[in-house]
């Protein structure tokens, strides 16, 4: 019996992994420490370089979602303290 209920719950872990919102999460998780970490080193180009990359993903997750759903963009941007970015 405890086996099912380890897989029932690693099944529901998997579907959140996908959403919109856990993705953002993540990449906002992994900003934050390549930007704690490049603070102590100044010139580690290649950690600057993936710090741009997971930049651009995240701007285009959120600017994905705040097309398909305005509401939850509004309450993602607010829960991880992140700024809105003004679009022209």
């Amino acid at each position: 019996m405890i086996k099912n209920t380890f897989i029932s719950f690693e099944e529901q872990k998997e579907e959140s992994r996908g959403s919109v919102e856990f993705q953002v999460f993540s990449f906002t998780n992994k900003i934050r420490r390549l930007t704690s970490h490049l603070e102590l080193h100044r010139k580690d180009y290649l950690s600057q370089r993936g710090l741009r990359k997971i930049l651009g993903k995240r701007q285009r997750l959120l600017a994905y979602l705040s097309k398909k759903n305005r509401v939850r963009y509004k309450e993602l941007i607010n829960q991880l303290n992140i700024r809105e970015l003004k679009t022209r």
